[in-house]
């Protein structure tokens, strides 16, 4: 069963996206790259006004791989309540130091999710990489909206490959990255547990507005495949946070 994953850039498109009913709202600004970071401040906001009514996401921003760097980030966007904190993994950097740095915060129940980018060949051992340091989520997205939809950028086999080893490893796993209505259905049939859209929700472009119409579209289309209601999601996502950890794959070869 999948759900659906909104990313809002404020809190009037929150408020949309809540009254529809979408599974996991997701803040972000699309403005400033691929997971643009709302400014911490509003994000406690917008979490104080939600009161819990729905499961709330916000991503850190386009940050390099530096532990210096993300790990105050994560704090940070951490305090102000959300429920899962959502780090990019770009090209580059000290991938080793960010997730040994992170490990800790997730020890302390912080909700990590790893993003990976299918546009930058992602290397698949990554996972258990996360799994091992006590993230509960890994996504798959792209990097270049430009390019276009995630189906465009990575074979079928890169996606059905990265949803088995995610929730494989007890991962929660979503996939996004310029999805439209053509890319619901096969994405659907792979079973992750989300699906994440924003240019999709907005007519066209990312940057735009949210579409009501639109997002009630995309919406009716993910249920119609039988999505699992929010409070659900919440529950498996607690019994796999609190499970105990899979065993620790070979550590990838190619560092980024």
């Amino acid at each position: 069963m999948t759900g659906m994953l909104a990313s809002v850039s404020g809190l009037a498109e929150v408020l949309q996206v809540r009254e529809i009913g979408v599974d996991i709202i997701d803040l972000k600004n699309p403005a400033q790259g691929a997971l643009g970071a709302l400014p911490v401040v509003e994000v406690g906001r917008i979490v104080g006004r939600l009161d819990g009514a729905r499961p709330v996401s916000a991503t850190v921003g386009d940050l390099p791989m530096d532990p210096d760097v993300v790990l105050p980030a994560v704090e940070a966007m951490a305090a102000t309540g959300v429920d899962y904190v959502k780090i990019g993994f770009f090209s580059g950097g000290d991938w080793d130091g960010v997730i040994r740095g992170l490990s800790p915060l997730a020890g302390r129940g912080i909700r990590l999710v790893a993003v990976l980018f299918g546009d930058e060949s992602p290397e698949l051992d990554w996972v258990g990489e996360f799994a091992a340091a006590g993230f509960v989520g890994a996504m798959l997205d792209t990097r270049d909206k430009r390019k276009g939809s995630l189906r465009q950028a990575c074979p079928d086999d890169l996606l059905r490959a990265f949803v088995s080893e995610t929730r494989g490893r007890g991962l929660l796993c979503g996939l996004a990255g310029s999805l439209r209505v053509p890319d619901i259905a096969p994405l659907l049939a792979l079973k992750p547990d989300y699906l994440g859209f924003r240019g999709a929700l907005c007519g066209g472009d990312r940057t735009d507005a949210l579409d009501p119409e639109s997002v009630l579209t995309i919406s009716n289309l993910v249920r119609g495949e039988a999505s699992p209601k929010t409070t659900t999601i919440v529950q498996d996502i607690d019994a796999l946070r609190f499970a105990p950890s899979p065993a620790v794959s070979a550590r990838p070869r190619n560092r980024p």
